[in-house]
């Protein structure tokens, strides 16, 4: 897909990176970043919990690490050890992982962290039905990381278009236009949607045609909020996207 960066630099969705809300929770004094912050964590725990099950850990203290890494993340000090680089943060945050276990992996596993206190709200059955899900292959913890990282940019790309179309009171026709975003359609599958949604052919295409180009758009600003150059946001796009197709 190919993608311009420059209109990233004086487009508003692109703004607000994750690199600006971790290098602003560094700040004691920087108002609403803690919260920016554990948005994120809550964002992409998934990849982190499948990382360390792809390890070896069992479930149950695989929960455990992984409450335990976002806690450590979300402490000043600590992030005051770690320097982010200019780069890619899915990157950082798989570094980051991997300082916590090399440091506190046999004290993780020794006693229950936080005090009870939920750090990231982890759905821990929909967790182990997720990585149980996966194909039974040779995929590296990085390799699965990487997955499921994707997997989690394009559920939020969905989820902002699926947003943008309700807003407009047109969620029905978003669940009935979806399936063309990516799959190729078969012979006569425009006449028939159009059919059901009392369009004509060519204005089921245009819509489509915006659809996808909406979802490009949008798939540009996500990965742009975690890149710190928009000039990386090509390479990126081309890089997950790859993953998937591996």
């Amino acid at each position: 897909m190919a993608v311009s960066a420059a209109p990233l630099r004086r487009d508003q969705e692109f703004r607000t990176t994750h690199w600006s809300a971790v290098l602003s929770a560094r700040d004691k004094h920087s108002p609403g970043a803690q919260a920016a912050l554990a948005e994120l964590c809550g964002t992409y725990w998934y990849p982190i919990y499948g990382y360390i099950r792809r390890r070896g850990t069992d479930p149950v203290d695989a929960e455990d690490l992984t409450q335990a890494f976002f806690e450590r993340f979300l402490e000043k000090d600590y992030l005051a050890d770690l320097t982010p680089g200019r780069g890619r943060f899915r990157s950082f945050l798989l570094a980051a992982l991997k300082h916590f276990l090399l440091n506190e992996w046999h004290r993780a596993r020794a006693q229950k962290r936080g005090g009870g206190q939920t750090i990231v709200s982890l759905d821990e059955r929909r967790a182990e039905e997720r990585y149980r899900s996966e194909p039974v292959d040779d995929l590296t913890p990085e390799k699965l990381y990487e997955r499921q990282w994707v997997r989690v940019v394009l559920e939020r790309v969905l989820s902002r278009l699926r947003a943008e179309f309700a807003a407009g009171e047109k969620a029905g026709v978003f669940e009935e236009l979806k399936g063309f975003l990516t799959a190729d359609q078969p012979e006569g599958a425009y006449t028939v949607l159009g059919a059901r949604l009392g369009m004509k052919e060519g204005t089921v295409k245009v819509a489509v045609h915006r659809l996808r180009r909406r979802y490009a758009r949008l798939l540009e600003a996500e990965i742009a909020r975690t890149v710190d150059d928009p000039n990386e946001v090509e390479d990126e796009i081309r890089h997950l996207l790859a993953v998937m197709a591996g």
